[in-house]
């Protein structure tokens, strides 16, 4: 038996099955527990059926189904198009049409015009397959479309294998430690981190559904993946959180943690969370270590294999003084090769040197330590000659105990060129002076030119599908 590139699911690997080293908990989800022996046979079994197709799409809904469909597309070597279970109609059409995708494997909404592979979860075949090359795509992940149709953006197993080594040592992530989470399956924090990343690793992984305090309590992992408002949630509710106290690592992303979470959970658990940074396009480039300072509001230094830079308008170098933002570019080998069929979009996002242009705002301090302020194209406010983040403007507010949620943004000025507006909704009843209170805690918290000139009290937040904040709806 023969195996060509190295193996990217190095713990399903065949000959340590056929061996009898077995991992009798390797997944846990939907409330199954699969074997590593069960998973190579069932997995192996979907690959034999799907095996001539180039690109198949996943309704990636958290079970065994989805994690079978998606080991078994790895070990054939197809391309996975994983789509949200939640998907409406134009958005469903959008994806499958641009990916170009054969059929559904598992389960398929209804009223489909693909055909539909089924995934037998009992089923078993021990065929084996080569290991296909590092530099062919595993996955075409599609964006959250904040600025217009999602992209598909093009992942190879070798961007993967790379981007799940760099966060295993980040992290120091080894088979003996448990992974916990409920995040979902259809993008790179839950899917690639979460359910390849054991995989990789060899760790078990346990999937609680939804990411429940209670759940995430009851786990009893070493290893635990959530989200902001997951984390939040876990804040609120101090026994369970306590029961996180044995775990050796909390890790939060996909979007900033606000630090009076951060705080709150450093008393409850004993844990400063690991914070890190990263898109569909790039897996994590950023993150602070296991080893490492945990600084609440900054998401670390470089991942190992990258290097970053930040740059202004006329990209030019910008000081690494943890107070000057520029764009941020990244370069390294989990950087993705490219948009589908997007040559143009692909282009627009390098630079003519080969760094990848991630369109995040950010500042650099002297350790190397980054903190992420927001979006260039909504969250970099000009303002009376200034360069302000509008990430660094929401976690000062977000700091204020009757603020739940908010958005700022730059709204045209005569004077200014752009002055600073807060949209906020409040965790309490209003005041008559909250928003007077507000603009003087930033005033209080960080420079004074970064103050709101205007606090606007709204009941909600403009999101879409996935619960992004809609920022150009604002104004």
């Amino acid at each position: 038996m023969s195996f060509g590139a190295p193996l990217l699911l190095r713990s399903l690997n065949p000959l340590a099955v056929a061996a009898g080293e077995d991992i009798p908990d390797a997944v846990t989800i939907d409330g199954v527990t699969l074997s590593r022996s069960d998973l190579l046979g069932a997995a192996t079994s979907v690959a034999e059926r799907v095996a001539r197709a180039e690109r198949v799409a996943v309704l990636a809904r958290p079970t065994v189904t989805t994690v079978l469909a998606v080991i078994g597309c790895l070990i054939a070597g197809v391309t996975v198009v994983p789509v949200p279970p939640d998907s409406g109609t134009a958005e469903l059409e959008h994806i499958l049409g641009d990916s170009g995708a054969q059929a559904w494997l598992g389960e398929a909404p209804a009223q489909t015009h693909l055909p539909v592979v089924p995934v037998r979860v009992h089923a078993r075949s021990w065929h084996t397959y080569s290991e296909p090359e590092p530099a062919a795509t595993a996955f075409v992940l599609y964006t959250s479309g904040t600025t217009g149709p999602p992209k598909g953006v093009v992942l190879s197993r070798g961007a993967i294998a790379a981007g799940l080594d760099a966060v295993a040592d980040a992290w120091s992530w080894t088979a003996d430690d448990v992974l916990v989470h409920g995040l979902p399956l259809f993008h790179v924090h839950g899917l690639i981190l979460g359910m390849l990343g054991p995989l990789r690793v060899g760790s078990p992984v346990i999937h609680t559904g939804k990411p429940t305090p209670q759940a995430y309590a009851e786990a009893r992992g070493t290893l635990y993946f959530g989200v902001p408002t997951v984390w939040s949630r876990i804040a609120e509710d101090p026994d369970a959180a306590k029961q996180l106290a044995s775990a050796r690592l909390l890790v939060s992303g996909s979007a900033p943690l606000p630090v009076p979470v951060f705080e709150r959970l450093r008393e409850l658990t004993g844990h400063a969370p690991v914070e890190r940074y990263g898109m569909s396009e790039t897996m994590i480039t950023l993150s602070t270590r296991a080893d490492g300072e945990r600084r609440p509001g900054w998401v670390g230094v470089p991942v190992a294999g990258v290097r970053t830079r930040i740059r202004d308008e006329a990209g030019a170098a910008v000081a690494h003084d943890g107070e000057s933002i520029g764009g941020l570019q990244v370069h390294g080998p989990m950087v993705f090769d490219g948009y589908l069929d997007r040559p143009e979009a692909t282009a627009e996002c390098w630079t003519e040197d080969g760094w990848f242009k991630t369109g995040d705002v950010a500042a650099i301090a002297a350790d190397g330590f980054h903190r992420i302020v927001g979006r260039e194209s909504v969250d970099l406010i000009k303002s009376g000659g200034y360069r302000i983040g509008a990430g660094e403007v929401e976690t000062a507010l977000l700091g204020h105990p009757d603020v739940a949620e908010v958005a700022v943004v730059g709204l045209p000025d005569a004077d200014l060129g752009q002055r600073i507006v807060a949209y906020v909704v409040l965790g309490s009843a209003a005041t008559d002076s909250i928003e007077k209170a507000l603009i003087e805690h930033v005033a209080e918290q960080l420079s004074v030119h970064k103050r709101p000139r205007e606090v606007r009290v709204v009941s909600a937040l403009p999101r879409n599908a996935m619960g992004k904040v809609q920022k150009k709806l604002l104004g």
